[in-house]
């Protein structure tokens, strides 16, 4: 029987649909790329957002019709949308078979064989689930970079956030299941490790006796220095100055601090539930660069929350340019009834937080296109993953993170024939930048 699944959403629910897939192949089943040979297809779905829970529902109608017109017998959805509205989206869903919640991933292969009763849907506990272990089966996206999850689920209270409710408090896995996992996944090719978790920074906290993230850095760090080791989703009231210098200074770990602030206004940041200010921010960023001199900084922001006002926006902006971040994504505010936030007064109409949102896009591109020119003339090693045309590659260097941030073309077709390199996809090669723009870079081999 041949399976085709579909990832919706973050990182995390990247590694999900992996170990679906490794359960599913340890079991026989084999995968096609092409949903309409498909017999079972599989949509791990994202519910983040209201747009990520409305392209879901999309993307389920529309693979629904193969139903009707192709081979597949069986549409299954996993995830965070079936998680969050339970009940309810089995009833607005009928083309679809099966749903399995984010603590029913291991359920996988019941729902492909149709063997799950009663009803059409498993909700169970998300923190009931067991934590996937190094040894848990696994069918990697790409042979070269790697997602490792450190851990699940959230214990913060931000009045913005569905995550503890879909995943469950915060549970982090052991340093020692992880370094395992990190070196299998070294052993298979990948010359990039993301560590990933909805906090990445508050790994160990739950752990017994509990454990600094920096100790889990350092192990990691030790396993060689050939391979990026890139920390994403930091909290703010986590970088302290062991982990700064330990990100800084082992060897392996990118010097790469992705930390969204969602806001800077004191006012927004306390409706939100962030425990911190931006006399706090302006303090950890002027820390880092002090202590990490090449440090390349990321963060994302929510423009449009509930009782923004022009002033605060003002605020924000003032503080992008001047940190000067080098990258930066901005989500504009997502309203849902079951979220805490929805029932603070004064929101903000959707035409503003647009307009907020158009702004600070655009005051980035010119902060991104200027602090790119400092790398001109500049060599860097460049991870390769894309041939789209003769004589171009696109690749990403130590501080671009996959999917998020620039790329980084190289360019061959102006060498002599005998000089014309090979970039095999997935080799890492040197390459000098001699042009950029406002967010991708462009070099040629060095």
């Amino acid at each position: 029987m041949k399976l085709h699944l579909v990832n919706l959403g973050c990182a995390r629910n990247q590694v999900d649909s992996e170990m679906m897939m490794g359960l599913l192949q340890t079991a026989g089943y084999s995968f096609t790329g092409n949903p309409s040979e498909a017999e079972v297809i599989v949509v791990n779905t994202c519910s983040f957002i209201e747009s990520a829970a409305q392209e879901s529902v999309d993307i389920l109608l529309e693979l629904a019709t193969l139903k009707e017109e192709g081979i597949c017998r069986r549409l299954i959805a996993t995830g965070c949308l079936p998680e969050r509205y339970r009940e309810e989206i089995t009833r607005e869903l009928p083309e679809v078979d099966f749903f399995l919640g984010t603590g029913a991933y291991d359920r996988i292969i019941d729902a492909v064989e149709g063997t799950l009763t009663p009803g059409n849907y498993l909700l169970p506990p998300p923190e009931k689930r067991l934590l996937d272990r190094f040894d848990s089966p696994r069918v990697l996206t790409s042979s070269y970079s790697a997602y490792l999850k450190v851990s699940e689920g959230c214990s913060r209270h931000c009045t913005y956030c569905i995550i503890p409710r879909l995943r469950g408090p915060q549970r982090s896995r052991p340093l020692t299941d992880i370094l395992t996992e990190a070196k299998k996944l070294i052993r298979l090719g990948s010359k990039e490790i993301n560590l990933v978790a909805q906090d990445t920074t508050s790994w160990g906290n739950d752990l017994m006796p509990p454990q600094h993230p920096a100790q889990l850095l350092q192990a990691l760090s030790e396993l060689g220095k050939d391979v990026w080791i890139r920390v994403l989703y930091g909290h703010p009231d986590k970088f302290d100055e062991r982990l700064v210098l330990t990100m800084g200074q082992s060897p392996g770990i990118c010097s790469y601090f992705d930390i969204p602030i969602q806001h800077v206004s004191s006012r927004i940041l306390k409706k939100m539930g962030r425990d911190y200010n931006r006399t706090k921010l302006i303090s950890l960023f002027e820390k880092i660069r002090t202590l990490v001199p090449d440090a390349v900084l990321r963060t994302t922001i929510i423009v449009g929350f509930p009782g923004e006002t022009r002033q605060d926006m003002n605020e924000l902006m003032d503080f992008i340019q001047e940190i000067k971040f080098d990258h930066l994504g901005v989500f504009t505010y997502s309203d849902e009834i079951d979220l805490p936030s929805h029932h603070l007064p004064n929101h903000v109409p959707e035409k503003t937080a647009l307009r907020r949102f158009d702004r600070v896009m655009s005051t980035q591109a010119i902060i991104s296109e200027k602090n790119n020119q400092k790398y001109l003339g500049r060599t860097f090693k460049v991870l390769v993953e894309e041939c789209p045309e003769e004589g171009v590659f696109i690749g990403r260097t130590w501080f671009q993170a996959p999917d998020v941030d620039g790329i980084t073309y190289i360019r061959t077709f102006d060498k002599p024939f005998p000089e014309i390199p090979i970039c095999n996809i997935g080799s890492v090669v040197s390459v000098k930048i001699f042009d950029t723009m406002e967010y991708d870079l462009i070099g040629e081999p060095a």
